[in-house]
């Protein structure tokens, strides 16, 4: 164990408890007392204490047929939550290289963080003009084409007060002056299925796509994007371009076990 954890003061009952829970996930079926105190390696009378607390909490469930101990709904909730946090963002990954090499635009990969929607990766693609796009960039929900996704997919009341502050700021495009314009705005990209850029994008000169992609709980997990120099991709929409966007979010949604309806054709 390094210093900095020694020196650093936790809570042993917590950890006692979490013993109790790795020695069910390693009995990889339901248990009984005595073989999860053994696995423990503690007193029956000590894991039962524990294991009470931990049914408490949704950590662990008992069969009242047979007694025995089983992982509870909050521990496969944290697992679902797990499995969507680490595989997403492969999954995620992998989703823009294959768009990269299909339409060879610059694509990305967009999700949300603690100061809302962040790039986390991106693909150059094979030719002389390109666009850079700096992992780590945090993008302005009304000014992005990906910002513009997360304001419009996720709940109002986690977006609202971000889109206040930039009307206030004066970040937002030239043609959106009001809450009632900016909601006009995310509703008809909500409808379209996907976020247009071009004239009036965070930076001059660039213009972007964005797709949403939804997850087990068809709730919106991330955004694919399309990054490219003004006048150079195509924006018609029933371009090829955005029909590649849209079915390779749709074909990541349905990875993740979304069951949202989305158009992946036009």
């Amino acid at each position: 164990m390094s210093e900095e954890l020694e020196g650093k003061h936790g809570v042993q009952s917590l950890e006692v408890g979490m013993g109790i829970l790795k020695a069910m996930v390693g009995g990889k079926r339901s248990m009984m007392l005595k073989d999860i105190a053994a696995a423990a390696e503690m007193p029956p009378s000590k894991a039962h204490r524990y294991l009470v607390s931990l049914i408490r909490v949704g950590l662990v469930e008992q069969d009242p047929l047979t007694s025995r101990y089983n992982i509870g709904p909050f521990a496969l909730k944290i697992g679902l939550v797990a499995i969507d946090r680490l595989d997403r963002v492969r999954l995620g990954m992998a989703a823009i290289a294959e768009l990269r090499d299909t339409i060879n635009e610059t694509t990305a990969l967009a999700v949300w963080g603690d100061h809302g929607p962040v790039i986390v990766r991106w693909e150059r693609p094979n030719r002389p003009i390109i666009v850079n796009v700096v992992t780590g960039t945090h993008l302005k929900l009304l000014s992005s084409a990906a910002g513009r996704v997360f304001a419009a997919w996720l709940p109002r009341d986690q977006v609202e007060e971000q889109i206040l502050k930039e009307l206030a700021g004066g970040s937002a495009p030239a043609d959106i002056h009001t809450l009632d314009d900016a909601y006009a705005m995310l509703a008809e990209v909500e409808r379209e299925g996907i976020a247009a850029i071009s004239g009036n994008y965070a930076v001059k000169g660039v213009e972007a796509l964005a797709a949403p992609v939804f997850n087990f709980k068809n709730e919106l997990t991330m955004a694919l994007v399309i990054v490219g120099v003004e006048g150079s991709t195509d924006m018609r929409a029933e371009s090829p371009t955005i029909i590649e966007l849209k079915k390779s979010a749709h074909n990541l949604s349905l990875r993740l076990g979304s069951t949202r309806e989305v158009d992946s054709a036009a």
